[in-house]
This record gives C-alpha cells, structure tokens and sequence, in this order.
C-alpha cells in the first residue's frame, strides 16, 4: 500500500544512489562505460527506499538511524550484487568458468573487488550522513501523514 514514507524513503534513497554513483565514477580508469550506472543505481535504492524503509518509519529517533544504516547497507549490497552478476554472466559468456560452482562463487569475488574500490573515506561518510538523513526524513513522513 502505498504511503507518504514509502514514497519519501524511495526518493531518498535514489538521491542518495545518484550522489554515491557521481562520487564512485572517478575511482575508475577514465575509459571505462558506464552504461546504464546512475540509472541502475537510482532503481535499485528506491525499491530500498519503498520496501525497506519506508514501512518501517515513524518509530522514534534511534530506530530511524537504524532504518536510515539498514536501508543504506541493503541498498549497497543489492547494487553490489547487481554488477557482480552482469560481470559474471559477461564472463561465462566467454567461457571463463569451469562449471556453474565457479561461476557463482565469483559473482561474491567480484561484489568484493567492486566493494573495496569504493571504501573511500567520502563515499562512507556519504552513505552513513545521507543514510541517516533518509531515515529521519521517512520518520518524519511517516508520523506527519499517517
């Protein structure tokens, strides 16, 4: 059903996902397509914000920090998971892998690689600080249109 906070949570956590898509773009060689990136990224936090988040706001201040950092770790693993998927299936398609066992355990090795690029300290201090702020913006939602 939808509701204030669900529409809010899932604009928040897009935003958040075009900002952090703008800061992850330089750590990479300058060559590199993105294609579809900030879009994909954009997609992937609003479902967050919508099915995560925005239920469970409007219970006080510690639990809207907490639903601010759980949206914004579901949200990164789900982006992470995403490109680790495409990588691999781009990869078997070139006969990269032994079996599917190999396959799918690189899906977690690339996820990790992708992870480790992007641990800067700006892109963690902007997940957490914008995190945080979605989540008191989908409480704030949540008790305002109730």
């Amino acid at each position: 059903m939808p509701t204030a906070a669900r529409l809010l949570a899932a604009i928040g956590m897009a935003c958040l996902a075009f900002v952090v898509s703008g800061q992850v773009i330089p750590l990479y060689p300058e060559g590199k397509d993105f294609g579809y990136f900030t879009q994909i990224n954009m997609g992937v936090g609003a479902l967050t914000g919508w099915v995560v988040m925005g239920p469970r706001g409007g219970r006080g201040v510690v639990p809207a920090i907490n639903n601010g950092l759980t949206g914004t770790l579901v949200m990164l693993f789900w982006c992470l998971a995403v490109y680790g998927i495409v990588d691999m299936v781009e990869l078997a398609m070139r006969n990269r892998y032994d079996g599917p066992l190999e396959a799918a355990v690189s899906v977690f090795q690339i996820a990790l690689d992708y992870l480790l690029t992007i641990l800067t300290q700006a892109i963690v201090v902007t997940l957490l600080a914008g995190g945080i702020a979605v989540g008191f913006l989908t409480d704030f939602a949540a008790r305002r249109w109730t």
